[in-house]
């Protein structure tokens, strides 16, 4: 059973949730809207392929940083 300050911040923050928009459909692109504008499937595939490659990429070099910091900050000890 939550105590009474779990139970104040659950509450807080079901509200928080209530009153948030989660309407997105603002974010939509009007010109895709009929799908005889969409690039072939394996247009759509190659891109969202080289956006996951490119992330993958960003993480890998910041995994890098992050074991270069770790191995400076052993060093020094």
């Amino acid at each position: 059973m939550p105590t009474a300050p779990e139970a104040r911040a659950r509450e807080n923050i079901d509200q928080q949730l209530a009153a948030a928009s989660l309407d997105i459909f603002w974010l939509r692109d009007e010109s895709l809207a009929d799908s005889s504008n969409l690039p072939d499937p394996d247009v759509i595939a190659a891109e969202i392929i080289d956006e996951l490659r490119a992330a993958l990429e960003e993480f890998e070099q910041l995994q890098a940083g992050l074991q270069l910091t770790s191995a400076e900050l052993e060093a020094t000890d």
